[in-house]
C-alpha cells in the first residue's frame, strides 16, 4: 500500500481526528475506546482519568494499539501498536499537554470560552497521561491506493 509523505503524516496526525485505542483485558481480549491524542514526532499522546476501564487496563497491561483514520481533509489511515509509559502528577507536569488536547479538540472549532471552560473542568478530574511510543507504525495514503493485485484483477476481469 502506498505510505503517506512525511509532510502528510505531520499534517494528517495534526488535525483534530478522533483514534481508537485498543487496550488488552485481564483475559486477553481486546478493548476499544474512542481518544483524543497528541502528536510529538515520535509519540501520541492520550489524557485519562484513573477511573476509566482502558485506563485501569493500561496501568496493568502497557501494550496498546491507537487507529486514526479519516476522509477529510485527506482519507488515511495511521495505525500505531507499542507501549504506553504513565506520566502522573506530581511528578510530571500533566497540563501543558492536556492543553494541547483541548486547543486541538476544542478551541480550534468552538472558540476560546468552550475551551476554557472544558480545561477548567479537566483540571477538576483524577487525570493523567500515556505516551505511547510506536512499535510499529503504519501511514497509509487512501488517496492513491488502488488495492491488493487480486482485488486488481478481480476488477478487471469484472470490467471485460
Amino acid at each position: 500500500m502506498p505510505r503517506m509523505r512525511p509532510d502528510d503524516v505531520s499534517t494528517f496526525l495534526a488535525a483534530p481526528h478522533v483514534g481508537v485505542l485498543a487496550t488488552l483485558r485481564r483475559n486477553g481480549l481486546p478493548y476499544t475506546v474512542p481518544v483524543w491524542f497528541e502528536w510529538d514526532g515520535t509519540a501520541a499522546w492520550i489524557t485519562g482519568t484513573y477511573e476509566r476501564v482502558w485506563c485501569k487496563q493500561l496501568m496493568h497491561d502497557p501494550r496498546a494499539s491507537l487507529c486514526i483514520e479519516a476522509m477529510s481533509p485527506m482519507a488515511g489511515h495511521v495505525g500505531m501498536d507499542g507501549r504506553v509509559t504513565v506520566h502522573e502528577l506530581p511528578g510530571f507536569d500533566i497540563w501543558p499537554i492536556s492543553e494541547r488536547l483541548v486547543d486541538k479538540y476544542v478551541r480550534r472549532p468552538a472558540g476560546d470560552a468552550a475551551a476554557d471552560a472544558f480545561f477548567a473542568n479537566m483540571r477538576t478530574e483524577h487525570r493523567l497521561l500515556f505516551r505511547l511510543e510506536p512499535e510499529t507504525f503504519r501511514a497509509i495514503d487512501m488517496r492513491v491506493y488502488r488495492g491488493k493485485r487480486a482485488d486488481r484483477e478481480y476488477q478487471q476481469r469484472s470490467n471485460d
